[in-house]
């Protein structure tokens, strides 16, 4: 085989012109000569000799690399020198000078030094950092090559871990014993080559590459040598760096090394000397380097600036750690580093001003920093800086209106990449500002106040962008509903802070009324104005409390904007900027009766919400429930149980006559009645046509909001002497609590009949003779809301310019929000009526027959996106066994079932044509989505229903060989202990969480090994468990080993519950030693010791830290390798004599190394 020919293959495999048939022949060739022939040496030298094109060059070199890793270690040591010596002539004379040589020949003559650097050195080749610095003297090409070579070797041992672990600790020992030579020859290289750039103009770029390589080098060390090597020398390593951000070719590599130095972590007083880069000259070289630097942005200069930014964001975080050392001070010049750093909060890169949130965060929290002078001036100006910086008015890519717009080409791809950012650093924004209020909270006060009132004294903007809800109001980009939507955001973090931190008699009252008093009179008819109008009616509420008299004033302001209409009795839906507002205002209601229910305004709001509801076509169904429930959330001050009651049932007489009704039983116990009553069976032929079924849908909406907003706000005096007195208080249990009665459990339980129906009745529509009931409009009503999808598939929706949007909803929409809104509030209302109603609810007749006969009635026609509300109410009603038997006796199949379609999907894959394969990956996304989230909700109620009491890092930590069930019964809730009486649920438990092991969902595999399978286990375990049932549980484990097991976390949790069921159960069932026998490649000698010691406890001479690692070692051929491992060729490196058990007296390696085998083999001047 001739070199020419392997020239010709490279050509046909890298040409763009190569047939590919051509192209996969000269590949498998060239594969097959790597593997087979017994000349890949010479011809690999010939490929990369100079004469030779850089491609072909490369794959010589390749080939080179190709025997060290695979062939090295039945080389002869002859020609093992001999490949070494060839490749120390490549370095020497094997490359083109430094500017003209390819990067990638480079690399690759880098890596093959790197290979032999692995197997042969220090035992071996004692003398290769001799070599390396003598190579540099060689040239500049040389020295970059050396830089490569250092690099990539601690790339290999340090960052990746490339090596077996003896070769690796071998190697980064003898590193760090000469790490003062190291870092002394990297400094000198670099301050040699960096004099030379500086007084050699014409030829600097040579000079500069070295430099470059240099920093890139020390980069690689920084991040891991002891903090030592970096403050050596009154930190001489840092004043380097620091002069070097002044040099436009160098400044970026120096930053990185610098960024790297100061985020090193460690003990504080080893990081104690990198306060020197607060002093004045550090500084100064560092604000230097900030200043702009001629005109235009260029992304490099751009790339330097984030770096430097996040420099000073970690110098901040080092001085939050160091000054709780009392021996630290606060750095004199403090003011001069955040006067920096409030440069890069305001400048016009939206990500620059974003990257400095966390660090303002740190200092406003900070103990110690907090109370200092410079610190309060700084966050009075930040919080200035935040008004302009929370108004979204500049930054778009798209736009061109604003210098943050080409800083933003840079960051984002799009408008919307740009607007989901801008939200998030605006809520980083929120909470910092919080913690700036916290400082100074008068001055922020009246910075907000003042803000305030110039948009209140501003005239209306509404820019160039036309609104599509009414002309002359404003869209999202308009300059005034950006400016109010920051002032709001504003105005509610510093009032959500001045009321908590600010004494009652300090609080600025006068002024505050003034700012409402200008709220309520100031009128305002654009609804993404009102909206922001009404945030800041809540934000200044609480100054009523000390003025009750203005209240009747602030509900008079939220009453009209409740029914807010753009248009007077439009036709024409609503725009979500509308329904925003409307909603606003019963939110705001709401919240105004839930958090101060002392005032005196019940009345007010009941006249006004019986004028309200006279109209029923005035308000929307969810409306007529938020002023209920405020009335509701306001009668729990009557403290007067019959009183209450009394009220409740006059609230709800039209809801309860409905619901009672004939009619309505017939519609809600009959699923084909229920179907042609909301119009599910017709066929809707005018897409924009009148649902006339409507009304039927919004009656049954309106009866169960009713009647979740009554069940989830009344309740009885916090106070126990007030409940006495009212007559809420109807006993006391054993223990002395009292009973409490709910004013709403009457009314409510005489409804709940036909709740379960509907539930049941619900439930039988995914029966196959129901769906076929629906009519063609509808026949995809109960699939997944597009809104859910996008949650369920983490995608974002678009919110650019959505709010003056008409909402126009298709009919199957409408229907689809219909069911998932119904089926949604009627297990809220079961899962609140347990802590509301008490023992009224659980002493309902035949309560657990009843649930079991709608709530899990025909689940496994129930699509998966359907019971995630079921799972949810069982954590807070905790039912009776038999609903648990019949649930997860079902929900193990269920889950068993999908998750072995998962498997299969993912091991076959799939085969379909292209034109339906995007919406099938979707949908396949979506249902494996659906399958992990219900998988989890059942896991979550399994740990937090039943197991508890024991954290992950307090179960992986426990002895494994002191578990008993005797010990930790109480791991068990007092349900978990009397679901163990039952046997068929308990196993029943035991199997869905075993099973899941195997599925394909780390995060749950972590935590059900962690929590849950040995907190149920150990309870049974010293029970009379059938051998086929200790076989099928310690398998599980091992076959979820092999799913899981490259994983570290789930590897570890698996490993030790294999551990936990091998030590509590070997002793009496031999047949898990015969599981052990199957494992692959497992040593049985090791086995038969390590079992004789399990089943002999009195054997036990190791620590427990020990057996988990011998026992590790023992199951290891069980861990599987991930997909992309499995067919990858193995690189085997041979351990060395290990240089570090025997203690030495002298830690010279060279000057011990005499008699080290192929020490002589390896030296400079051995002959070939």
């Amino acid at each position: 085989m001739s070199v020419c020919q392997l020239v010709k293959a490279v050509n046909v495999m890298m040409d763009a012109e190569s047939n590919q048939r051509y192209r996969l022949e000269a590949l498998k060739f060239f594969e097959e000569f790597k593997e087979k022939c017994l000349f890949c040496v010479p011809c690999g030298l010939q490929l990369a000799d100079k004469s030779q094109t850089a491609v072909v060059r490369h794959f010589g070199l390749q080939i080179l690399e190709h025997v060290i890793k695979f062939q090295w270690n039945n080389m002869p040591q002859q020609d093992k020198v001999h490949l070494k010596n060839c490749t120390m002539e490549l370095l020497t004379n094997g490359t083109f000078p430094i500017l003209e040589e390819q990067s990638h020949i480079k690399d690759a003559l880098s890596r093959i030094v790197v290979e032999m650097i692995k197997r042969e050195w220090p035992q071996h080749w004692p003398d290769m950092l001799k070599e390396m610095e003598t190579l540099t003297s060689f040239g500049e090409t040389q020295t970059e090559l050396v830089m490569l070579i250092l690099l990539r070797l601690a790339e290999d041992v340090i960052t990746f871990q490339t090596l077996p672990t003896q070769r690796r600790r071998d190697i980064q020992q003898t590193l760090t014993q000469n790490m003062d030579s190291i870092f002394t020859f990297l400094l000198s290289i670099l301050q040699q080559h960096v004099d030379e750039y500086r007084r050699l103009v014409a030829e600097n770029k040579t000079h500069c590459r070295v430099g470059i390589a240099t920093l890139n080098t020390l980069a690689g060390y920084i991040d891991w040598v002891a903090l030592v090597h970096i403050t050596n020398d009154n930190c001489h390593l840092l004043e380097i760096l620091c002069l070097l951000l002044s040099e436009t070719e160098l400044q970026l590599e120096a930053a990185e090394c610098l960024l790297i130095a100061v985020s090193r972590k460690g003990k504080l007083e080893d990081r104690k000397p990198l306060m020197v880069l607060f002093d004045d000259v550090a500084m100064h070289y560092i604000l230097s380097a900030a200043q702009p630097a001629g005109a235009g942005l260029l992304e490099v200069r751009y790339t330097f600036l984030k770096r430097l930014c996040q420099v000073l964001c970690a110098l901040g975080g080092q001085l939050c750690a160091l000054v709780v050392i009392a021996e630290v001070n606060i750095p004199e010049n403090l003011n001069k580093y955040m006067e920096a750093f409030l440069a890069f909060t305001t400048h016009p890169s939206q990500f620059l001003r974003s990257s400095t949130q966390t660090t303002w965060g740190n200092m406003f929290r900070h103990e110690v920093l907090s109370k200092d002078p410079v610190v309060a001036q700084m966050a009075v100006k930040y919080l200035k800086a935040a008004m302009t910086n929370l108004v979204k008015v500049s930054g778009f890519p798209s736009h061109n209106d604003s210098p943050a717009c080409e800083y933003s080409r840079m960051d984002f791809d799009c408008d919307e990449d740009f607007n989901a950012f801008f939200n998030s650093f605006r809520a980083q924004q929120g909470d910092v500002a919080r913690h700036a209020c916290k400082i100074a909270p008068m001055e922020a006060f009246q910075i907000a106040g003042e803000w305030l009132q110039y948009q209140i004294n501003t005239p209306l903007d509404t820019g160039n962008a036309l609104s599509k809800t009414g002309e002359g109001l404003c869209s999202m980009l308009s300059p005034s509903a950006r400016q109010w939507d920051a002032m709001t955001t504003f105005m509610e973090s510093v009032m959500g802070q001045l009321f908590k931190i600010v004494d009652k008699e300090k609080l600025p009252v006068d002024q505050g009324m003034e700012l409402l008093q200008a709220v309520v009179n100031y009128e305002m008819r654009d609804p993404l104005i009102l909206s922001c109008i009404l945030s800041n009616l809540s934000s200044l509420f609480p100054f009523v409390l000390h003025r009750p008299d203005f209240l009747p004033q602030v509900f008079f302001k939220l009453f009209p904007a409740i029914t807010f209409e753009v248009v007077e009795e439009s036709k024409a839906p609503r725009t979500r900027a509308v329904k925003n507002v409307r909603r606003h205002a019963c939110s705001s209601i709401i919240k105004m009766c839930r958090d101060y229910p002392e005032f005196p305004c019940f009345d007010m709001l009941y006249t006004q919400v019986k004028k309200l509801f006279a109209n029923e076509l005035l308000l929307t169904q969810m409306e007529k429930c938020a002023l209920m429930e405020a009335l509701v959330l306001l009668s729990n001050q009557f403290k007067d149980y019959n009183k209450q009651k009394a009220f409740l049932e006059e609230l709800m007489a039209p809801v309860t006559t409905r619901w009672l009704s004939e009619d309505m039983r017939s519609v809600l116990w009959e699923p084909a009645s229920f179907l042609a009553f909301i119009g599910a069976d017709q066929v809707v032929n005018e897409p924009a046509a009148e649902d006339q079924m409507g009304i039927n849908r919004s009656r049954i909406s309106f009866c169960v909001y009713t009647i979740l907003g009554v069940v989830k706000r009344a309740r009885w005096p916090a106070n126990l002497e007030e409940a006495k007195a009212g007559g809420f208080v109807v006993g006391y249990t054993p223990a002395g609590a009292p009973i409490y009665r709910n004013p709403c459990a009457e009314p409510l339980l005489g409804l709940l009949p036909n709740l379960l129906n509907l539930i049941r009745t619900h439930n039988s529509l995914f029966l196959p003779e129901n769906m076929a009931r629906l009519s063609e409009t509808f026949s995809r009503a109960y699939d997944v809301m597009d809104v859910e999808k996008n949650l369920i598939l983490a995608i974002s929706q678009p919110t650019m310019d959505m709010y003056d949007s008409p909402v126009y909803k298709s009919a199957l929409e409408r229907m689809q929000g219909f069911f998932c809104m119904l089926y949604d509030n009627c297990y809220h209302v079961i899962g609140y009526a347990g802590p509301a109603l008490q023992q009224d609810f659980y002493t309902v007749e035949a309560l657990a027959e009843q649930l079991v006969g709608s709530a899990l009635i025909h689940l496994e026609h129930v699509p998966d996106h359907r019971l995630r509300p079921l799972i949810h109410i069982l954590y807070i009603i905790s039912p009776s066994n038999h609903l648990y038997s019949s649930l997860f006796s079902g929900l193990s199949q269920r889950l068993n079932l999908r998750w072995q379609i998962i498997n299969q999907r993912t091991n076959i894959g799939s085969d379909d044509d292209e034109c339906s394969e995007e919406n099938q990956v979707t949908q396949e996304m979506l249902e494996d989505r659906l399958v992990r989230l219900a998988t989890r909700e059942v896991m979550d109620l399994l740990t937090n229903v039943w197991v508890f009491s024991l954290g992950d890092d307090e179960m992986m930590a426990t002895d494994s060989t002191q578990l008993n069930t005797s010990q930790t019964a109480d791991e068990l809730t007092e349900l978990g202990k009397c679901l163990l009486r039952k046997e068929d649920i308990y196993m029943t438990l035991l199997a869905i969480s075993f099973n899941s092991l195997s599925w394909r969902d780390t995060t749950n595999c972590q935590r059900v090994a962690t929590q849950v399978c040995w907190a149920l286990l150990r309870q049974v375990a010293g029970g009379n468990l059938l051998p086929e049932a200790v076989t099928w549980l310690f398998a599980s484990v091992l076959k979820a080993l092999q799913m899981h097991g490259q994983h570290d976390g789930c590897n570890a949790a698996l490993t030790q519950l294999a551990l936990f069921i091998y030590d509590a159960l070997r002793p009496r069932y031999t047949e898990l030693r015969a599981i052990m026998n199957q494992i692959p490649n497992i040593h049985l000698e090791q086995l038969e010791q390590f079992d004789q010691r399990t089943v002999n406890p009195a054997l036990q001479k190791v620590g427990e830290k020990k057996r988990k690692d011998q026992f590790k070692k023992l199951i290891a051929g069980t861990v599987g390798k991930p997909l992309g491992q499995q067919f990858k060729k193995e690189v085997h490196i041979r351990n060395l004599p290990s240089l570090f058990k025997k203690v030495k007296p002298s830690k010279d390696i060279v000057a011990d190394s005499e008699d080290a085998g192929l020490v002589s083999l390896f030296e400079p001047d051995h002959d070939d």
